[in-house]
């Protein structure tokens, strides 16, 4: 029985920790403070905008004067004139999301009033000024079923300090009997307008530009990268961190990545306004999603020999090293074709990135028919290194080959020593296979940006499984026509 139970126990624990590793992200993108300080002066540059345009309502009613009777007044023609927010922060709540404070914000307004008391009647124009106007605003963060970000008010408070009204006119004692209901109304009208506009623009403007966050970015005609939110932003004490599925997959056919994220712990650094982590499972998914739409194949022919190599792709120049070729196929061209049996696994340490490629080279003679004979299969394995670097929002690299290590796995032509083509093979890899696969390397991977926002001041680090990226931020707004 208590093996059983143990057994059971078991088991419950390998669900739990495959269901933990599954919650790992394969990336992830810090903001820091600066970053949010960044975001949240265009987002008041917006918001100052939104708040200059709101229609303000006419105003009328009854006001008792005590022994006297009623005053009726009428204010309309409200133009708010200017609405200004000179003091205001952003910052993080932990586990909760972001709060927005914005003090000694002041308006201008100006208008048309008219009274009637008794058999008193007047007219004229208004200047109003709003001061000392406190917003609270707090915002609530999130990601909707297809993973792309959302925001939300959770809660708004605006309070006005100061209200001050110039009436031109004739008649002072008449406007000051009148002046309490004006200011009481107008105050409560102004402080639910603003509040009402911070609602609408969060709801639309950031939300709008925050679903253009890529969440299926296409890289070519084979794969494409899922940059979907695995779960809501979450907000510590110092930072934004925003955990992204990051995983390649092949456009055909998109399967189950065979292994899982490692978890990720990026380093306490706020130089940057944003950082993103990319984890080898990051990388790792492009070469399995690559291999999955049969994209790791490569051909080799005589014409793409660059000119000044010596060593042409034909049975004259192998026949040094296999005797038996110049009678079997002579004076054939060949054809190379290098296959990956599996996907390539890379590893990424303070140390940079490495990884051990193994390819396959099938080696043929192509008969004057143009048919193909098979003369014989190599298998090549490497040290390899890389490279990183970010330009125009996109991830490039480059690879540095080291030391290659070729074995013979099938030969229809007999035997041969294989130590011989080691030459060769390097030549062929070294000018034509690595030049085409760094030019591909050089178009590099999209980053997870929204619209109009380009990086600088980048940094480039390397962890234990992942790779650290940091940058400073500018956003172009969107010229209003």
């Amino acid at each position: 029985m208590a093996a059983r139970s143990l057994a059971v126990f078991g088991v419950v624990l390998d669900v739990f920790l495959v269901l933990t590793a599954a919650t790992n992200p394969g990336f992830v993108v810090r903001i820091t403070q600066a970053g949010l300080d960044y975001a949240h002066q265009h987002g008041i540059t917006v918001l100052q905008k939104e708040l200059a345009q709101l229609k303000l309502p006419d105003i009328s009613g009854d006001f008792p004067v005590r022994h006297l009777g009623k005053v009726h007044y009428e204010i309309s023609s409200l133009n708010l004139r200017s609405f200004q927010l000179p003091y205001s922060r952003i910052s993080l709540v932990p586990n909760v999301g972001l709060h927005v404070a914005i003090s000694n914000a002041f308006a201008e307004v100006d208008g048309n009033w008219r009274v009637k008391f008794h058999f008193i009647r007047d007219h004229g124009s208004f200047d109003l000024e709003v001061k000392n106007v406190y917003i609270k605003i707090d915002l609530k963060l999130g990601n909707d079923a297809s993973g792309k970000p959302t925001v939300s008010t959770s809660a708004c408070s605006t309070r006005i300090s100061s209200v001050h009204v110039h009436f031109s006119g004739k008649f002072g004692w008449l406007y000051n009997l009148f002046y309490s209901a004006v200011e009481s109304r107008f105050r409560k009208i102004l402080e639910g307008k603003v509040c009402d506009s911070v609602v609408s623009s969060v709801n639309g403007d950031l939300q709008r530009y925050l679903q253009t966050l890529p969440v299926t970015a296409k890289i070519d005609a084979k794969a494409g990268i899922d940059y979907s939110l695995v779960a809501p932003p979450a907000a510590t004490a110092q930072t934004l961190d925003v955990d992204l599925k990051g995983e390649f997959f092949s456009l055909a056919h998109r399967g189950a990545v065979p292994f899982q994220p490692p978890a990720l712990a990026l380093p306490p650094d706020h130089d940057r306004m944003v950082y993103f982590g990319a984890s080898s499972y990051f990388f790792n998914t492009a070469g399995f999603a690559y291999h999955a739409a049969g994209a790791l194949v490569f051909e080799i022919t005589d014409s793409m020999i660059p000119k000044g190599v010596e060593f042409h792709l034909n049975t004259s120049t192998f026949a040094a090293f296999i005797p038996q070729l110049d009678k079997m196929y002579p004076n054939m061209l060949m054809k190379l074709r290098l296959s990956a049996p599996s996907a390539p696994f890379l590893s990424i340490t303070p140390g940079g990135i490495s990884l051990q490629p193994v390819a396959d080279i099938q080696a043929y003679a192509i008969l004057p028919n143009t048919s193909l004979a098979p003369l014989f299969l190599l298998s090549l394995t490497g040290n390899v290194s890389a490279t990183i670097d970010v330009k125009s929002g996109h991830i490039v690299g480059k690879l540095s080959v080291g030391r290659m290590k070729l074995s013979l796995k099938h030969s229809d032509v007999g035997t041969f020593q294989v130590r011989m083509l080691q030459s060769i093979m390097n030549v062929y890899a070294s000018s034509i296979l690595l030049p085409r696969v760094n030019e591909r390397l050089a178009e590099g991977f999209p980053l997870p940006l929204p619209d109009r926002i380009q990086l600088s001041n980048i940094l480039v680090q390397f962890h234990q499984n992942f790779l650290l990226l940091g940058a400073d931020v500018h956003y172009t707004p969107r010229e209003r026509r």
